[in-house]
């Protein structure tokens, strides 16, 4: 049933343990591993970049890269795609054209101002993702 699992993520805290779990998924399962990060340009992109002088191209292939080696290491078949945009979008769009079982992201648990500000990438995926949906949090 779950042969193409769909692992989003971004170098967070969050996406490190989500990457854990969709390895270790993907390796039970005898599964294809597709890690999909996204460079994101969505609303508040601009923001997050001034603020932390990042550069959200090299975050998405350094979040894929590490995915990638993680899958690598323990023998799973991965495949690694980059997109633009905003993230969630991106990521329920990969999962709608691609064949795909589950999707597997990680979350960092937030709640309170600061998710009713910037919402929930994690949350917008459940909500609109054509499968299941994995959420990792990011605290043991």
């Amino acid at each position: 049933m779950y042969q193409e699992l769909l692992l989003a993520t971004d170098g967070s805290d969050a996406a490190h343990r989500a990457t854990d779990h969709a390895v270790e998924l993907a390796r039970e399962l005898d599964a294809t591993l597709h890690v999909l990060s996204v460079s994101e340009d969505g609303p508040h992109a601009a923001e997050k970049q001034d603020r932390l002088r990042s550069d959200p191209e090299a975050e998405a292939v350094s979040a894929a890269e590490r995915a990638t080696e993680t899958a690598d290491r323990e023998g799973v078949a991965v495949t690694t795609d980059i997109r633009h945009g905003v993230p969630q979008e991106r990521i329920v769009d990969f999962a709608e054209t691609n064949p795909v079982d589950m999707v597997i992201v990680g979350t960092a648990g937030r709640s309170g101002l600061d998710h009713l500000i910037s919402g929930s990438v994690a949350e917008e995926i459940v909500r609109n993702a054509p499968v299941p949906v994995l959420t990792v949090r990011d605290t043991p």
